[in-house]
């Protein structure tokens, strides 16, 4: 049995956050230059009210106006900013969109990587026979991890959500994986607080970093820095893995979409890889980083503009938090 993407959509919230807002915000701060740098202008945020959940809600809504949910005979929902630590998110995505009783739904948490991990997945549900349509669903509210005084992460991360359909098919559209993850920089992309080891402290003292940037053992922290440079120093292998494991060429490859992490660091892996701009997406000016969401929501975009087409091979790579990473080859 074979695998095919077939429909995706992805839902931003109502509510947007401008650098000329943040700028308010942060007199002292030359914002103009962190936005030439990061490449984002503006995000998209959720109300205090408003959850992963309900992100995830609306934009399988909105999938199902052109696809009929009835199909579906499987949930895989990847969040690192789940309503409960249990239930899994997926179960209630369940009940409120009124899918079938038989079906299984679980979450992952994956992060940056997560929709390359929830497509593997995908693919060895059909492969093996356990589904026939599965619905992967990204869902991520990192707004709610970052502490309000943090300026450099307010910058790169947005909220939204994306919801792909993958298919039975009789031709392998989706190519061989290769997965990874090093747990040793786990520690420069962490929201330490909040699970079993360290509970959330509602008295956690206030830490200074670097940048003046403000944030206690409750929110986010992100070691730019070290992030970059992993991304320098294991990525460009990674592709390389990719190409031989579906045994291809780089020149082969009609297009590449990867991790929308920010517009530095995609212009300097692309540029290591000689990878021509005309070949390579990066446009999440309006939007941000929206971590496991920015892969779908890039190919959905090229989909519409006709950047890709019918027949394209096209390379995803995702890589982030954990530290993961993955990489495969699809056609549309």
């Amino acid at each position: 049995m074979s695998a095919t993407i077939k429909h995706i959509e992805y839902f931003l919230p109502e509510k947007t956050l401008s650098n000329e807002e943040l700028q308010l915000e942060f007199p002292d701060r030359d914002i103009s230059k962190m936005e030439k740098k990061i490449g984002v202008f503006s995000r998209h945020i959720v109300l205090e009210n408003e959850t992963a959940l309900d992100l995830a809600e609306s934009v399988c809504t909105k999938l199902f106006e052109s696809y009929d949910k009835n199909k579906i005979d499987f949930i895989i929902l990847c969040t690192q900013s789940p309503d409960y630590y249990l239930p899994t998110s997926a179960c209630l995505l369940q009940e409120r969109l009124e899918l079938s009783n038989n079906i299984g739904a679980f979450d992952i948490n994956q992060g940056c990587s997560g929709f390359i991990y929830a497509l593997t997945i995908a693919k060895g549900f059909i492969a093996s026979g356990v589904a026939n349509n599965v619905l992967l669903v990204m869902a991520e509210t990192y707004s709610k991890h970052i502490n309000p005084r943090d300026l450099g992460n307010r910058m790169i991360f947005g909220d939204g959500a994306s919801a792909v359909v993958v298919e039975k098919t009789e031709t392998q559209n989706i190519g061989n994986f290769v997965l990874g993850t090093n747990g040793a920089g786990s520690q420069n992309l962490i929201v330490p607080n909040g699970g079993m080891k360290c509970r959330f402290d509602s008295n956690a003292e206030t830490i200074i970093g670097t940048r003046n940037e403000e944030r206690t053992a409750n929110d986010l922290y992100m070691n730019g820095s070290e992030i970059f440079y992993f991304v320098s120093r294991q990525i460009p292998g990674v592709v390389e893995q990719a190409l031989a494991k579906n045994k291809m060429e780089l020149e082969e490859v009609d297009f590449f979409i990867f991790h929308q992490a920010n517009e530095y660091m995609i212009k300097s892996l692309t540029k290591k890889l000689k990878i021509g701009q005309e070949k390579y997406y990066n446009n999440i000016g309006d939007i941000g980083n929206t971590v496991s969401s920015t892969i779908p929501i890039a190919l959905k975009r090229c989909i519409d503009t006709n950047l890709v087409k019918k027949g394209d091979k096209i390379m995803l790579c995702g890589f982030g938090v954990g530290y993961s990473w993955g990489a495969v080859i699809v056609e549309l």
